[in-house]
């Protein structure tokens, strides 16, 4: 009987491709991985499905079969499948999207199209005689002189680049008419899949080696044998697993020493896989001894809280917790407490963080009360790292997994608990496709594994506060902190009043020097939060009122150190220009400022200061971001200055003064979610600070003081902030009151841009089921209005929750109706932000 598959294909806008299984293979299982053919190339997909059908389908003729099976058994566990394409359908994304976001590095394998010399071409090359070809296609094969063979893509780059053209991919044309006079050969090469396995060469005794090895110890003499070969005998004796060719070579014992051992039959040298621990790299770092803690005491309020929270994983059943508490009421023991339970009945527990700069203490945390079988999942990992922690997880050598977004996809398969901490947190949300919420889809996950989702957060978001309070989700609350600390004392400086009286370009306030130089005083530390990178923000020309802008994007150049000016969303760049662009003049200025200026203004008024920053720009280099943070933990600085990476989840009990730089600087965006966002990160990082004996101080800078965001940040009321802002998105119908779903557009042009929009806009509302089930704002330019080099259109999806489902499938059947836009539309259901 025919069996079909269906496949998911890493290949944006495809939907599962139907293929068929040849007679000599086994069925594949779902989560297996096979090589299909997709056009000219041969690329690898998953098997979603497998079915069985009574008679060859009437399109026979046109259907492919799978051309090889790479696994047995599933890859991918079935579970895993089956949540990448809920999140597809969800997130209206293709299926292999979800699918390769959910799979390990080093997965994939696809053809790539290299053309090579046959040998009448290279005679031809070495003859030079090329005199009877065209031009162009004389110079393409000048081309392929040196390589000989090259990379279909990288030999029309070189050649556009020959001819003084680049940027350009000419030659299309002459590589077929050189391949048709048999001068080239282009062909199909299977690449892309590196060596999933990292192996290291074991040495160890034979038995022949094991009775020599024996009578040295016993004190015997072995001909022939020389000091370091009786050394590495002993040494292998003692090993009886063996021990590595590169801890001989430590003995002085190199290759020949141990072939020559080998050739007289007293050891072999074999290969052994060897796992990549990142435990022993920079992710394994101690960033304050956590590592080492003890168990803590608990509060009432922790005992109560877990009691609450264990009954409902003794369910054995699909809930959903939020957990409310003020920062440092010590939700991370809580989670721990959880976790241990879950282990204890069998289970696992899957623990996710929003920023990869809380996975070292979390790892840390866990690693310490639960030894080894903890594993970690994030993008700062090396590809082998991430691969090999990924198999020990599929294994089930672990207990506890604790990663950022991209872990709720690891295969763990005996799933109990599954902590969200931070829950309110936009990092949960990718940016890019598939544009899933990893929050929302570890809540499915849990659904679907019958599991407790625990979502962790001082500063909940409006939507889970929302579901809490109407009763979907269980709401547990700690609103003291441990060993009754008390919340810092906050004062706010109104920067109007500074301007006035000391000049616009006052960075610390004078109230704010005053407590940074008190603390440093004491011998204490201080964290200065500003959510801004760079040394200025902006070049300014006095003559004719122009900004130096990125040529690709609707945005103002960033001034960075060594007088570099960059765009933060395209990363071009250019050195900080001496005259205007527009107008020539030489009145040019810098405005505004970020973390590399605030860190300077501290050195400059605290020369002795040990100052430190952390923020993308500081910790490119792989480690440097957990190097900062030990050294803050220990004590080897005394003020860390950084964007929001430094807001959250850090607990440095030194801390006693956090200054906010600019409370301003998220409300004047676009977006309805400014005012929440605002709130969260100034009650986040006002928590940073006395979280040990010593209370804590926060000095707020702001143009706006009287702002309810700010106002109620201050004074650490999330409850008269939740209710404010609750009044807002009811009168205005944002979420969580309505659902959303937001669509960009792009095109070369503003006007194609908006007219694509207008296109897609009309048809959703013709073929709208019942008119007025959901309302379409827009089309309007985009807050952004061009991005890396294209021109954006937007428009909204609003309704009922109930109708989010239609929603969808509007903007998805408009889409369809216009298959030339499908690459120029990019679509965000229940989007975080909508620039």
């Amino acid at each position: 009987m025919p069996r079909l598959a269906s496949v998911a294909v890493p290949v944006p806008h495809l939907d599962l491709l139907t293929y068929g299984v040849p007679a000599e293979f086994p069925t594949p299982h779902a989560g297996a991985r096979v090589l299909v053919p997709l056009g000219t190339r041969t690329v690898t997909g998953c098997v979603a499905a497998v079915q069985s059908v009574p008679r060859e389908p009437a399109t026979s003729g046109a259907l492919r079969d799978i051309l090889d099976l790479l696994d047995d058994g599933p890859y991918l566990p079935e579970d895993i499948v089956k949540l990448a394409l809920w999140v597809s359908d969800y997130y209206a994304c293709a299926p292999g999207e979800a699918v390769a976001a959910a799979a390990p590095p080093m997965a994939w394998i696809e053809s790539r199209r290299v053309v090579t010399v046959t040998p009448d071409g290279q005679r031809r090359l070495e003859a030079d005689d090329l005199g009877d070809l065209p031009p162009l296609q004389a110079a393409g094969l000048r081309v392929l002189a040196a390589g000989k063979s090259l990379p279909v893509s990288t030999f029309r780059s070189r050649l556009a680049a020959k001819l003084g053209r680049p940027g350009t991919a000419p030659g299309g044309w002459a590589l077929r008419a050189l391949e048709r006079a048999g001068l080239v050969n282009v062909s199909q090469l299977l690449g892309g899949q590196r060596m999933a396995y990292r192996t290291t060469r074991v040495a160890e005794l034979t038995p022949q080696g094991q009775v020599v090895a024996a009578a040295l110890r016993d004190g015997a003499s072995v001909e022939g044998l020389g000091p370091r070969q009786r050394e590495a005998l002993r040494a292998l004796a003692a090993a009886p697993d063996g021990l590595p060719t590169s801890d001989m070579r430590d003995r002085r014992l190199g290759v020949d020493g141990l072939h020559r051992l080998a050739l007289r039959g007293l050891l072999t040298v074999r290969r052994q896989t060897v796992e990549r621990d990142p435990f022993a790299g920079p992710w394994g770092r101690d960033v304050g001894g956590v590592e080492r803690a003890g168990v803590p005491t608990l509060t009432p309020q922790q005992e109560l809280g877990i009691d609450r929270l264990v009954n409902l994983l003794g369910e054995g059943r699909f809930r959903v917790a939020l957990l409310h508490g003020v920062t440092g009421s010590g939700k991370t023991e809580v989670y721990l407490r959880l976790a241990a339970w879950t282990r204890e009945h069998g289970r696992q527990a899957l623990i996710l963080v929003p920023e990869i700069a809380l996975t070292p203490v979390m790892a840390a945390l866990f690693r310490g009360r639960f030894g080894p079988r903890v594993a970690i999942q994030h993008s700062g990992l090396s590809d082998g790292e991430r691969h090999d922690q990924w198999q020990r997880i599929r294994q089930g050598a672990v207990d506890v997994v604790v990663g950022t977004r991209s872990a709720v996809f690891a295969p763990v398969t005996r799933l109990g608990l599954i902590v969200i901490d931070e829950e309110h947190d936009g990092s949960y949300k990718q940016d890019d496709t598939p544009r899933y919420n990893g929050r929302d889809v570890a809540i499915v996950r849990a659904r679907d594994a019958g599991a407790l989702a625990v979502l962790g957060s001082a500063t909940p978001s409006l939507e889970s506060f929302h579901h809490a309070r109407a009763g979907r989700y269980e709401l547990v609350s700690l609103d003291r902190r441990v060993c009754d600390r008390p919340l810092a004392r906050v004062s706010t400086v109104d920067m109007r009043q500074e301007f006035a009286e000391m000049g616009p370009g006052v960075v610390l306030s004078r109230p704010m020097v005053d407590g940074i130089r008190t603390r440093i005083g004491q011998g204490e530390q201080v964290l200065l939060l500003l959510n801004r990178r760079g040394l200025s923000t902006a070049v300014f020309c006095r003559q004719c009122g122009g900004t130096v802008e990125c040529p690709n994007c609707d945005v103002s150049l960033v001034v960075h150190g060594r007088g570099t000016a960059v765009c933060h969303y395209c990363n071009y760049g250019r050195r900080v220009p001496r005259d205007c662009p527009t107008c020539g003049g030489s009145y040019l200025e810098q405005m505004g400022f970020g973390t590399e200026r605030v860190e300077a203004e501290v050195r400059t008024v605290f020369p002795d200061a040990r100052v430190g920053r952390l923020d993308r720009d500081a910790v490119r280099r792989r480690g440097a971001m957990t190097e900062v943070l030990a050294r803050f933990a220990k004590g080897d600085l005394d003020v860390l200055v950084g964007t929001q990476m430094i807001a959250k989840g850090h607990d440095f009990p030194r801390v006693t003064l956090v200054g906010v730089i600019s409370a301003d600087v998220g409300l004047g965006l676009a977006d309805f979610r400014a005012a929440e966002r605002t709130f969260q990160l100034l009650t986040q990082v006002v928590g940073r600070a006395g979280r040990g004996d010593r209370p804590g101080e926060a000095v707020v800078q702001t143009l706006y003081p009287d702002h309810y965001s700010i106002r109620h940040a201050c004074s650490q009321d999330y409850g008269a902030f939740v209710e404010e802002e609750l009044r807002y998105r009811r009168a205005m119908r944002y979420p969580p009151i309505v659902a959303l779903v937001n669509a960009i557009v792009r095109g070369p042009s503003f006007g194609a841009a908006m007219a694509s929009a207008r296109h897609l806009v009309e048809h959703i509302g013709r073929a709208m089921p019942r008119p007025g089930e959901f309302q379409v704002l827009g089309p309007a330019p985009a807050p952004l209005a061009r991005l890396r080099g294209e021109h954006r259109a937007q428009f909204f999806l609003k309704g009922r929750p109930s109708a989010r489902t239609h929603m969808r499938r509007a903007v998805l059947a408009a889409i369809a109706a216009h298959p030339e836009l499908r690459r120029r539309v990019s679509v965000d259901i229940d989007p975080i932000s909508v620039l």
